[in-house]
């Protein structure tokens, strides 16, 4: 018989973390990953919101970059990864995983930091150590992004693969906002392949400011003929719910059922 701990209202929160060949392990902060469809990620956050309405924001936050460093320095590990946790509604959290790669949503941690992360990853490689102002370095304002993908949420976020015709992003600036992609006009989404088109990144310096660039910079975004979840994920970043932090891992399920 295997058992599971049952966690109600889970929240998704991962740790950033860098090592190096010389001993150092070093935590970048926490991102929040809670806005899910079909346990993959379309919205990320930094600080996580998880955090913000704990008692012991601080203290939570400390004992869970404290975890994820020391299983770090346990296993050896070399480079940079994402030490992956469950948290419950008061602050207790459960390891889930760790991603021993960079992740999708590692801009959000570049954002609030201003470290170059796939910079530090090749230093990693090339045997360097990490510089000790990284170990310093404390994240500022609130980085959001979402995923752009294509796909269709009315049809329970099936693929919804084309060329595309017509591509405009809204234009970036001041670090405030950030469109990383790799397709552009003429381009074929397949079916066979992951269906993500871009991430849009926003930073600010409270959470409110950047809900508002994501959520205007998507408003100007064109993506055609293709079907996308940008209307989506706009409804969420509306949603009351969601602008006052207070979502999990089964957000996008009730959010679909009350639709």
């Amino acid at each position: 018989m295997y058992l599971e701990k049952a966690i109600d209202r889970p929240r998704h929160v991962e740790i950033q973390l860098a090592a190096d060949h010389h001993g150092k392990v070093i935590a970048l902060g926490e991102r929040e990953c809670s806005i899910q469809r079909r346990h993959q990620k379309i919205i990320e956050e930094s600080p996580a919101p998880a955090l913000a309405g704990l008692p012991d924001e601080d203290l939570c936050r400390d004992q869970l970059s404290g975890a994820a460093v020391s299983m770090f320095e346990e296993a050896n590990y070399r480079n940079l990864g994402t030490c992956e946790f469950i948290m419950d509604e008061i602050g207790h959290f459960y390891f889930l995983e760790v991603n021993a790669r960079l992740q999708v949503e590692h801009t959000v941690t570049e954002m609030c930091t201003g470290i170059d992360l796939v910079e530090q990853q090749l230093n990693i490689a090339a045997g360097e150590k990490l510089p000790d102002a990284l170990e310093k370095t404390l994240p500022t304002g609130h980085a959001i992004e979402a995923r752009i993908c294509a796909e269709n949420p009315a049809m329970d976020f099936l693929p919804s693969p084309g060329y595309i015709e017509e591509l405009r992003w809204p234009p970036m600036g001041a670090g405030r906002l950030r469109v990383d992609s790799g397709v552009q006009i003429d381009f074929e989404v397949t079916p066979y392949y992951d269906s993500l088109i871009a991430k849009v990144i926003a930073h600010a310096p409270t959470r409110h400011q950047a809900l508002l660039i994501l959520d205007r910079a998507l408003g100007g975004a064109v993506i055609s003929p293709l079907t996308t979840n940008i209307d989506f994920v706009r409804s969420v970043l509306g949603n009351q719910a969601f602008k006052a932090g207070q979502y999990d891992t089964e957000f996008v399920t009730r959010l679909g059922m009350s639709e």
